[in-house]
């Protein structure tokens, strides 16, 4: 499969590569970026979480992009679409490293993210599974014309996880779209 690569004014969006790990785990490891994705992981969970992020393009034919600054080349988090087996929809999730963070990176990578999972894959919706007290993700989502839906659970093993269904409709997203930029 070619998975793609997408591009955007500060960004490059692609596959997860293997020398993306040390910055994968640092990521994972981190507990603010953690406080709303499961929780910090140990290096070795972090190392079966990227392989099964990248493994996602094959056996799904989709999976989260590895976001890349493109001023420094740089791993700077995880943007895109993203389903699991039992997953309450077909979500586009994000998650940027502390130094990323408050740049509007994550605002750039979504908008490619849900062109592409709306145009490409042909989704006729996109949620946003999202904590109730994660104020930044709760804006985002807001600011990118979702609506919330209330309480979801996710599958083990994150079902002990508060998240709300925040989604719009390709027809809502396709609308808003021009507004965006």
């Amino acid at each position: 499969m070619q998975v793609p690569v997408l591009e955007t004014e500060r960004l490059i969006l692609r596959q997860h590569a293997a020398g993306d790990f040390e910055a994968w785990a640092a990521f994972h490891a981190d507990p603010e970026v953690m406080r709303f994705l499961g929780g910090v992981q140990p290096r070795g969970t972090a190392w079966r979480s990227l392989c099964s992020m990248a493994g996602a393009w094959t056996i799904r034919g989709f999976s989260m992009f590895a976001v890349i600054e493109r001023a420094t080349g740089r791993w700077i988090g995880r943007i895109g679409p993203h389903s699991p087996d039992g997953w309450p929809g077909l979500e586009v999730g994000w998650g940027l490293a502390s130094e990323a963070a408050g740049k509007g990176y994550a605002r750039e990578a979504a908008i490619a993210a849900i062109d592409y999972a709306v145009d490409v894959l042909g989704w006729d919706e996109v949620i946003h599974t999202i904590d109730p007290e994660n104020t930044a993700s709760i804006r985002l989502a807001q600011a990118l014309g979702a609506e919330n839906g209330g309480p979801t659970r996710l599958p083990a093993p994150l079902e002990h996880l508060r998240v709300d269904r925040w989604a719009q409709t390709a027809e809502q997203w396709r609308a808003r779209r021009a507004a965006l930029g």
